[in-house]
């Protein structure tokens, strides 16, 4: 190349191996991975912040029933372990729509073109373990609120 080109000093290209390319590609790669991530992210954050404020509300409606339940003999554990319960349904459920979305989009990209797409078993059962778990911790602060209400200042202001 050097005397195709008359070089005498710098040269005027360059010798990339598979290796390099493929490095390069790697490094794309993993930045559309953390960039990925960084979305998940902030989305399952939003999503959580979403769970709370419905469940905050929740307590907010149902003043009168956790009175009512308190009032009879439910402990602060069965108001926890219910609102706890009602959390992790929510989200779970939105995390299986999600799913069914997601794997409705799989299977239209695998009829469509000439992608071969593959749905792991193990990705559905974490994606909808991650979305319970996001209920889980999300519903402990309006859940709490619901069993430190006092039965009668409860009946008294619904």
């Amino acid at each position: 190349m050097r005397l195709r080109h008359k070089i005498t000093d710098e040269d005027d290209f360059t010798v990339q191996t598979q290796k390099d390319i493929l490095n390069i590609v790697g490094t794309i790669t993993g930045g559309l991975t953390a960039m990925l991530a960084a979305i998940a992210g902030i989305s399952l954050l939003v999503g959580g912040i979403g769970i709370m404020n419905i469940m905050l509300v929740s307590v907010t409606e149902r003043t009168e029933e956790i009175g009512l339940r308190k009032a009879i003999g439910a402990s602060q554990q069965d108001i926890l372990v219910q609102f706890m319960i009602e959390a992790v349904i929510l989200s779970a459920a939105g995390g299986l729509l999600g799913t069914v979305i997601g794997v409705g989009g799989i299977a239209a990209v695998g009829a469509f073109t000439p992608l071969k797409a593959g749905i792991s078993p193990a990705a559905i059962a974490l994606a909808v373990s991650v979305s319970g778990g996001i209920g889980l911790f999300f519903g402990v602060f309006p859940a709490r609120q619901a069993a430190k209400l006092d039965p009668i200042v409860a009946l008294r202001s619904a």
